[in-house]
């Protein structure tokens, strides 16, 4: 299985319409693959609060449109990364797109944990509930989003749906980089998953950006990495690694706390 990564930079001087125009070119230059994957909420910037509420959109709305024409031209599914959705009932929430290679919206993910404490996303936006998955031909996706990554729990329930390759788009910040990486393998290695986890590059409202987006494998270990900046990270996967890495150190059989009681 191929996948690849598109690391992109917001830029504040480029308008959302023609970033959208810009990123749907780069999916198109992806055919071949099987699978790509866009960062977090790359139409306004992850920490550009501000323009949350003027860029929403509903779920089937313009970056939904172009994502799909592009991912049905290129012939991948494509994880559209995340947008700024306005909900009927004019809740916003940070929300993740995945397309089929028919252009097919197939899963849209809220993100369940926001980030900001006492501000920004935490109090602009909604939360989510339920975790997501998504079937493809050679693997199951796992959908978290940034912040997500700090919460092992969540993982878990994605493998316990059936997850073997955990996908996390994100705008992380470049002075906590350090925990990206470590979170990116931590997860990899404790659900024994590929994770593809896919940063922005540059900076956004004031806050450079980690980028270096990373692969690593279901032992723990970096199948790739991207540099600071604008990059596509293309790498091939065996997505049986997976289920003979828990066959042969069957850790998750062995876990004990978290598990639903068994039936009578």
């Amino acid at each position: 299985m191929r996948a690849s990564l598109i690391q992109i930079a917001v830029d504040e001087g480029e308008s959302v319409a023609a970033r959208r125009q810009r990123v749907a070119a780069l999916v198109r230059e992806q055919a071949g693959a099987d699978l790509v994957v866009l960062p977090e909420l790359w139409t306004t910037g992850a920490f550009a609060y501000r323009e949350f509420g003027p860029h929403a959109e509903p779920l089937e709305g313009p970056t939904h449109e172009a994502m799909a024409r592009a991912a049905s031209d290129a012939g991948v599914w494509l994880h559209a990364g995340s947008v700024p959705e306005r909900d009927p009932d004019g809740s916003l929430y940070n929300t993740s797109l995945v397309f089929s290679p028919a252009g097919e919206l197939v899963a849209a993910y809220r993100k369940i944990h926001r980030f900001g404490f006492d501000q920004g996303e935490a109090v602009l936006m909604g939360a989510g509930r339920d975790p997501v998955t998504v079937r493809l031909p050679a693997t199951t996706l796992g959908v978290a989003t940034c912040y997500d990554l700090r919460f092992p729990e969540l993982f878990r329930s994605l493998v316990d749906a059936g997850a073997e390759t955990l996908v996390i788009p994100a705008g992380w910040p470049e002075r906590r980089r350090a925990h990206w990486t470590l979170l990116a393998r931590a997860r990899a290695v404790e659900n024994q998953a590929f994770v593809l986890a896919c940063g922005t590059a540059g900076t956004h409202a004031g806050v450079p950006q980690a980028g270096h987006s990373i692969v690593v494998d279901p032992w723990g270990e970096v199948l790739a990495r991207a540099g600071a900046g604008e990059e596509v990270l293309t790498v091939d996967l065996d997505p049986t690694r997976v289920a003979a890495t828990r066959e042969q150190f069957p850790a998750l059989k062995d876990r004990v706390l978290g598990l639903a009681p068994p039936r009578r």
